[in-house]
């Protein structure tokens, strides 16, 4: 099984990366939050992969660290969450929320989720709450110290629920509000629901 890959960025699609390992290409299927952080094509890059094997086809999921892998693995036990919606997770809440809001049956934050409806949510925080508790938190990042932390906070939860009562689908929703956290990280965790409702809108309609 693939545990690990290091190697030079080629390109990236809407939910992978194409990895070059001593030319070998690897497709690694990843959380937006996670390709979003990667470099420029050509750039180097080391993913903690979990390799997925059916009969039909080899699938690798990439994960900056050791502890957003075991997440990913952990949110598969769920009864109805694969792999694609626990990456759908991940896109859309950092680690550290998403254990907070399961410890807390934050059914309304969870909700708000890519992909998660009500029962969904309220399974992860009865299938969850007990064995997220003890989840070690990531080490901290030294590849990109430069760049600020992306704050979560609620406040962008419900700016997504309102941009979802829109009309809007829920990953364009999140991509437009990802879009505006990536501009000004630091802002953007003090903005308020309106503030953020109107940004997005603007970067849908630009």
């Amino acid at each position: 099984m693939i545990a690990f890959l290091s190697g030079q960025l080629l390109h990236t699609e809407q939910d992978a990366a194409v990895i070059d390992v001593q030319g070998v290409g690897y497709e690694v299927h990843l959380s937006a939050r996670s390709r979003d952080n990667l470099p420029p094509p050509g750039g180097k890059v080391a993913l903690h992969i979990c390799t997925s094997v059916r009969e039909d086809a080899i699938t690798l999921y990439g994960f900056p660290d050791s502890s957003q892998k075991q997440l990913f693995l952990l949110l598969n036990t769920v009864s109805g969450i694969g792999p694609k919606l626990a990456l759908a997770i991940l896109s859309g809440i950092e680690p550290a929320a998403l254990r907070s809001a399961i410890c807390l049956k934050d059914v309304k934050r969870l909700t708000a989720l890519p992909g998660v409806g009500k029962k969904t949510a309220e399974r992860l925080c009865m299938e969850l709450a007990e064995k997220i508790q003890g989840f070690a938190a990531p080490p901290p990042q030294t590849a990109k110290a430069s760049q600020p932390p992306v704050a979560e906070g609620f406040a962008l939860h419900d700016a997504a629920s309102a941009l979802m009562n829109l009309g809007y689908p829920q990953e364009t929703a999140w991509q437009a509000l990802r879009t505006v956290q990536q501009a000004d990280p630091l802002k953007t965790a003090a903005m308020r629901v309106d503030e953020l409702l109107r940004a997005a809108l603007q970067k849908l309609a630009a």
